[in-house]
């Protein structure tokens, strides 16, 4: 089984790229257009058009098709066309199934669970099947194929980044199983993907006509009202005027891990103008903040708000990369007829803060121990980007791919339990890899492990953990456990996404030098989980773009699923 992905990419040139793949007897073509420059500062450019030839998936056969939409995107639109529409009222079995799936970050991979099928929507996909508070780099949306797919998604709804749209004929088990004859019906496909940007890089918006203030961050600035030990702030303030039916958006980039960032607004005056009757009742205001990660945030849709006139707006623990702020007055006691005709004109000093600890802490009172780790190939022919990650630390060997954990262990905190910490990067070219975490001890093990993306991890903002054998992100799409023992815990997080992975452990205080417990801790980056099983060959596939491997299971004739642990044939020869 071979898998194609197409790739999107902005390019200032005619780019022509033809696929031919054998074992499938088709070919995909992908044609970049040329930028095409806009005519005003509100005006947006076709960034790149890609055309997918007519490709035929036989049963259980699949695609991915990548998307890559640069920071200054406005929109994206996505035309497909196939052989097969699925009525809606007449779904049969699901593992027959034709469908597409969607996914931020990583591939979708809808058959991880035989049972769960958490992300299938029975319904048509749509502009609104996109966006919402739920994070889809955590999990995957699923919609029967239609005949047509229509759709036009704005940087409103969805982030920039790599977006991972792949459609199968056919899920479960046996879609890895290798098989004489390929019973079902086949469908074919085709399509174009564009990509439209704003040619103003201070404009965003789906009609690139949202102005953008940059903030920078300057690690010399100290608030005047900053009172907090141990942490190092950068940060700066800008002066601000808005009519009061105005607003104002700012972008600002989070480029190293951070504690927290603190939001306030300084010196607020309202003027109201010679034409309106009356005096301002300032504590009658709101100066709304609504603050959201990637994308420009609405007072309907945002990750973190707060009445900036009334208390700073803390984001803790943010994730890395560019978060967007928006300041919207409003008066809670006024009809908006009314505040308009106020003619009232809202000045204020924004200030911001982002707030590091020192390079070997973490933390909110920056007094855990922080790690980070270094990659280190391993050395398996023909195998890409596989690796594991070892403490950059004086008591640490690099003679062997697990660490122990007794010498690396925090062991200050107000309570009984404390955290650890720990940094690593995966390859943006290894989204199609599987982050592997293995914790081994002589004694029962205490702890918990919480993992997430793009920052350190607490106990109320996490993308994956493991407490017990009971208590994990088992059955979550991308999470699958492997080992949940007294003395040995393994799981695997699927199709990880490239880029900063924070890992916290969270255990009991004790005295490291002391103890004579040994545990021993592994991260490492494979390609495929418990090497198929045993049952299959790991196979590796490089992306059209040339940049990104995928890999998958090709499982014998007797098993199945996406890591070939599900027996499909008996030894007896009985299904």
């Amino acid at each position: 089984m071979f898998l194609i992905l197409g790739h999107s990419c902005s390019n200032f040139f005619l780019v022509f790229l033809v696929f031919t793949v054998t074992c499938f007897k088709s070919c995909w073509v992908l044609y970049g257009e040329q930028v095409q420059g806009g005519d005003g500062p509100h005006k947006s450019a076709t960034l790149s058009s890609f055309i997918y030839a007519t490709t035929v998936l036989k049963p259980y056969e699949w695609r991915y098709i990548s998307v890559d939409l640069p920071p200054w995107f406005s929109s994206v639109t996505i035309a497909l066309e196939s052989s097969i529409g699925v009525d809606l009222k007449r779904i049969g079995k699901v593992s027959t199934l034709p469908m597409i799936c969607f996914r931020e970050g990583s591939p979708p991979l809808p058959d991880v669970y035989n049972t769960s099928l958490t992300g299938l929507v029975i319904d048509r996909i749509s502009n609104s099947s996109f966006g919402g508070s739920q994070d889809l780099q955590m999990v995957e949306k699923c919609y029967p194929m239609q005949k047509s797919v229509s759709l036009m998604l704005t940087n409103e709804q969805i982030r920039p980044g790599i977006w991972y749209f792949g459609l199968f004929n056919g899920i479960g088990p046996l879609r890895t199983q290798s098989k004489m004859i390929n019973r079902g019906h086949s469908y074919s496909f085709s399509g174009n993907i564009t990509v439209e940007g704003c040619t103003n890089s201070a404009m965003l918006g789906k009609f690139c006509n949202q102005t953008i203030s940059l903030l920078s961050c300057s690690d010399t600035y100290i608030s005047p009202e900053s009172g907090i030990a141990n942490m190092t702030p950068c940060g700066g303030t800008e002066e601000s005027c808005l009519d009061v039916a105005g607003s104002k958006v700012y972008s600002l980039d989070v480029v190293s891990i951070a504690e927290k960032i603190i939001i306030t607004a300084l010196n607020i005056t309202f003027t109201q103008s010679q034409r309106s009757n009356g005096a301002i009742n300032s504590s009658g205001h709101s100066l709304m903040c609504y603050v959201r990660h990637g994308t420009l945030p609405q007072p309907q849709l945002y990750d973190y708000f707060a009445d900036i006139n009334r208390s700073p707006l803390v984001i803790p623990l943010p994730r890395l990369g560019r978060w967007y702020i928006k300041i919207l007055p409003a008066n809670l006691s006024e009809s908006t007829s009314a505040i308009q005709e106020m003619n009232t004109t809202i000045c204020y000093s924004l200030e911001w803060q982002v707030l590091r600890c020192p390079a070997d802490k973490a933390g909110l009172n920056c007094t855990t121990a922080k790690y980070t780790l270094q990659t280190f190939l391993k050395r398996t022919p023909y195998v890409a980007f596989e690796s594991y990650y070892l403490p950059i630390s004086g008591e640490v060997s690099s003679g062997s791919a697990s660490f122990p954990l007794g010498p690396l262990l925090s062991n200050s905190s107000d309570g009984d339990y404390t955290w650890t910490f720990f940094l690593l990067d995966i390859p943006d070219g290894a989204a199609g890899g599987n982050i592997h975490v293995r914790v081994t001890s002589e004694a029962k093990i205490s702890g918990e492990i919480y993992a997430r993306y793009g920052g350190f991890p607490s106990l109320s903002n996490w993308d994956y953990f493991y407490s017990n054998s009971t208590s994990n992100s088992n059955g979550s799409m991308f999470f699958k456990l492997y080992d949940a023992s007294d003395k040995s815990v393994s799981f695997y997080i699927i199709y990880a996404r490239g880029g900063t992975w924070g890992f916290g452990l969270r255990h009991p205080i004790s005295n490291r030098h002391s103890s004579t417990v040994e545990t021993t801790m592994s991260i490492s980056l494979e390609r495929c989980p418990e090497k198929c099983s045993s049952h299959g060959a790991c196979k590796s596939v490089l992306d059209s773009s040339g940049l990104t491997f995928y890999s998958f299971c090709d499982c014998d004739r007797r098993n199945g699923g996406f890591d070939c642990s599900v027996e499909l044939v008996s030894s007896s020869g009985i299904c």
